[in-house]
């Protein structure tokens, strides 16, 4: 295994996720002083992008959590649009999430919870959102910004603790800290297994298009990989989960099986019904040319299984980037989309 980044890495991106997992006790930490006025039901996190998606997987581990405790589990909602949800209340916790702290449509949300007089929290690295904050009076979590090009989707253990600790001071969830913390450990010692799995996916995944599917619980986990094959090789990518892709996507690949692969990630303790769905898929998909590999979601708690899939991700993003020759850090085509739409972005 190479013990340096590969030559297109000029960011050292590899260091920085053989990092990643020291991020959730600082993400905890950050929060543990953030608490409002109000008795809460329900909380709705603003963002978009990789400042969103922690919040997806914040929702999968509040759930997984309240179901083992045979509770309900609290109500956590998500906007990715211009507009206030019509959940959005004064008996809502608002959380504005955005690594940058200028993306326009967190910004505006903002803004409109402002005017509406509702309870909001804001987590960002600085920026726009930090500004408002401080004139408003409202509850910061400031980010650390590792390096000048950090990119958020890199963020994700500095997002779930602050996340995770923001709703656990507020009554809207457990106390996860000691939990999540203790499978930290397990994460930094696995970081060389997760590398070598990743590079040999890359291999298999080389000239292809990749496919993740997984169950419903871990779909936002497939989504995330998709993301990291989207912003780190550059690589279109797309995800789904059983059953339902049995019902219409399969078919789909009737004669284009050799344009992808995919990458099932199974849930050992997921339904023996939908179990067996992963094998008899894999076998009917490479009588049609499209290769596959079903990967075993591993660990004893919900947050090891996603996490363990998430580092595997970024390492089989990173060197497929290798792969298309290409640096995995910068987002350009994102930049360039936000000047246009803004010609005052970033300044």
């Amino acid at each position: 295994m190479p013990q340096t980044p590969h030559e297109f890495d000029k960011s050292n991106l590899r260091q920085i996720i053989l990092g990643a997992p020291k991020q959730f006790a600082e993400g905890f930490n950050l929060a543990k002083e953030i608490r409002i006025d109000g008795d809460f039901d329900r909380a709705i996190f603003y963002g978009e992008g990789g400042s969103a998606f922690p919040a997806s997987l914040v929702n999968t581990l509040v759930k997984d959590a309240a179901d083992k405790a045979g509770v309900d589990a609290p109500r956590i909602c998500q906007n990715h649009t211009y507009s206030l949800k019509p959940e959005a209340s004064k008996d809502a916790l608002n959380i504005f999430c955005s690594y940058s702290g200028n993306t326009e449509e967190t910004i505006t949300t903002l803004n409109k919870a402002i005017e509406a007089g509702l309870p909001s929290v804001v987590v960002s690295s600085g920026g726009k959102l930090e500004e408002i904050a401080k004139d408003k009076g409202l509850s910061h979590v400031k980010l650390p910004m590792p390096t000048s090009d950090f990119q958020p989707r890199m963020g994700t253990g500095y997002f779930v603790g602050a996340m995770l600790q923001v709703l656990a001071n507020h009554g809207l969830a457990e106390d996860m800290k000691a939990e999540v913390l203790a499978e930290a450990g397990a994460f930094e010692r696995s970081m060389d297994d997760y590398e070598v799995k990743g590079q040999e996916l890359a291999e298999k995944i080389d000239g292809k298009t990749p496919l993740v599917w997984s169950s419903q619980k871990f779909k936002e986990l497939a989504r995330v990989w998709t993301i990291k094959f989207n912003e780190h090789a550059k690589n279109p990518a797309f995800w789904n989960f059983f059953p339902e892709l049995n019902h219409n996507l399969m078919v789909g690949f009737n004669n284009l099986g050799d344009r992808y692969f995919a990458i099932m990630l199974k849930d050992p303790y997921d339904d023996i019904e939908n179990q067996r769905r992963y094998g008899i898929t894999a076998d009917i998909l490479r009588e049609n040319s499209l290769e596959s590999e079903i990967l075993d979601l591993v660990g004893s708690s919900c947050c090891a299984k996603m996490f363990n899939s998430i580092y595997t991700a970024d390492f089989t993003a990173y060197y497929l980037a290798y792969k298309n020759k290409i640096d995995p850090t910068p987002v350009d085509m994102v930049e360039e989309f936000k000047k246009r739409l803004d010609p005052n972005f970033g300044k």
